[in-house]
């Protein structure tokens, strides 16, 4: 099983002047040590006015300054937004390709869709529209990096023939992922031969039903690009220390803060309507997470805090779901960069080696 970094760049309140410029530099240095300790990828979303929460709104500027620092760590999205109002499909194809460039053949793919009212009526965006862009977005980027020229035709984007350049190093193509919360998303990522990105926190228990309902998609995939991606990475909010006790003592609060940060974005959908797609998602919000202690999350294995013999028992679960690569959530609300960078030393002298 792999490990990856998995960062919203969350700044709690209050803010001080210069804040947004410490943490981003907090984070350059968390991702050169984890590129040194043998962390394999580092993923980030992308969202916007998410104050407090996410303050990572143009992640693939962060991700070209990375590129030049670090030599093994694979840089991907987690995800890019492919509503047109966000993301022309031709700059997602662009932009990645230049980054795959940049960073000698280590860029990965992932898409969505959006799931916050802020950030869609903030850029415009019809919720009941966003799955059908996606769907047609998705099948067009790959083309961009294989064809030349390239052209479409669809419901929502019309291109005549153009060169999308430059294309990006890998061959035939950067490997894609999509957000996966709901057990038909997973069915459909693997059937469509994307590997998933599951951000639910639900835990390892969780996974393992929906693991297997994307591993019998994949069986008969008809992949949107060159090749099918078949790998599952799941979310998991991780601090770990030499005293299991002071770890789960500090990193809880912390990340039950990041858990009932994100409830909160669900709730301008109350008295909207909700589109059928995500009904899901809007529901689990209500039903999973909410009046759970950290104890609650730490029960389930969506928090993994503790020794790192305690974090690797907790990993061990995750691997026998069938998970792939643990997305390890290592800056949640206000945990000091001091403890941030000592978790992810132990992880890398402890925890990933077990699992080479």
């Amino acid at each position: 099983m792999k490990f990856g970094l998995m960062y919203e760049i969350q700044i709690p309140e209050p803010h001080h002047p210069g804040i947004e410029a410490e943490r981003y530099k907090q984070v350059l240095a968390q991702v050169d040590l984890a590129d040194e300790v043998g962390f394999e990828y580092f993923w980030t979303v992308e969202h916007h006015f998410l104050r407090e929460f996410s303050h990572c709104s143009a992640p693939e500027v962060l991700y070209g300054a990375i590129s030049q620092r670090t030599k093994r760590i694979r840089i991907g999205h987690a995800v890019a937004l492919l509503p047109s109002q966000y993301n022309h499909p031709v700059r997602v194809a662009e932009r990645a390709a230049v980054l795959d460039i940049l960073s000698d053949g280590r860029m990965e793919l992932g898409t969505g869709r959006s799931t916050t009212l802020i950030e869609m009526d903030g850029f415009e965006v019809d919720p009941a529209q966003t799955q059908a862009q996606w769907n047609e977005a998705i099948r067009m980027i790959p083309k961009m990096w294989t064809e030349d020229p390239f052209s479409h035709q669809g419901e929502f984007f019309n291109i005549p023939e153009r060169s999308v350049i430059p294309k990006p190093v890998q061959q035939p193509h950067p490997p894609m992922w999509v957000a996966c919360s709901q057990p038909d998303s997973f069915r459909r990522a693997g059937e469509q031969g994307l590997g998933v990105l599951c951000f639910n926190l639900g835990g390892y228990a969780q996974m393992e039903e929906r693991v297997a309902a994307y591993r019998e998609a994949i069986k008969n995939a008809n992949p949107v690009g060159s090749f099918v991606n078949d790998q599952v990475a799941a979310l998991c909010i991780v601090h770990c220390g030499e005293d299991g006790e002071e770890a789960r003592r500090v990193g809880g609060p912390e990340g039950a803060w990041f858990v009932q940060m994100a409830e909160n974005l669900y709730a301008p959908w109350a008295g909207r309507e909700v589109p059928d797609s995500y009904k899901f998602a809007v529901d689990a919000i209500q039903t999973e997470r909410v009046d759970k202690t950290a104890q609650d999350h730490l029960d389930s294995g969506a928090f993994a805090m503790g020794t790192p013999d305690e974090i690797i028992e907790v990993m061990k679960k995750y691997q026998e779901a069938g998970v792939d690569q643990v997305l390890c959530f290592v800056q949640p609300g206000n945990l000091s960069h001091t403890r941030i960078m000592d978790s992810i030393k132990l992880m890398g002298k402890h925890v990933i080696p077990y699992f080479k």
